[in-house]
């Protein structure tokens, strides 16, 4: 039998509260290992943060030069939106950084 097969039979088989639990559990301490979810293909989002800061920061600073420059109300509002956003995710980002993980030593983890 493959894999398939056995992902198709997976429902046909019932299982107990108990057993439905346990596997809840245990899914669930799989998901916070966060190296057998690199390794696994699951936890490719740690790269978009990053980005992301980079981004909204040169956005930001691009729209306020230009907004300063040419005194236009709609530049100046577009800054006024993006700078918050661009502070919410680098202290998002800098939290992550900071973040203790189990079986680390203990010097701040590197952002990218």
């Amino acid at each position: 039998m493959d894999d398939w097969e056995m992902w198709e039979m997976r429902d046909e088989v019932p299982l107990s509260s108990r057993e439905r639990l346990t596997l809840v559990l245990i899914e669930a301490e799989l998901s916070r290992d966060r190296g057998f979810a690199r390794r696994m293909g699951a936890a490719r989002r740690e790269v978009w943060l990053p980005l992301a800061v980079a981004l909204l920061a040169v956005a930001s600073l691009f729209v306020a030069v230009m907004g300063v420059r040419t005194s236009d109300a709609g530049l100046l509002w577009c800054f006024a939106v993006l700078w918050p956003m661009t502070l919410c995710q680098a202290f998002r980002l800098l939290c992550r950084a900071a973040r203790h993980r189990p079986g680390s030593t203990d010097r701040v983890t590197p952002w990218m």
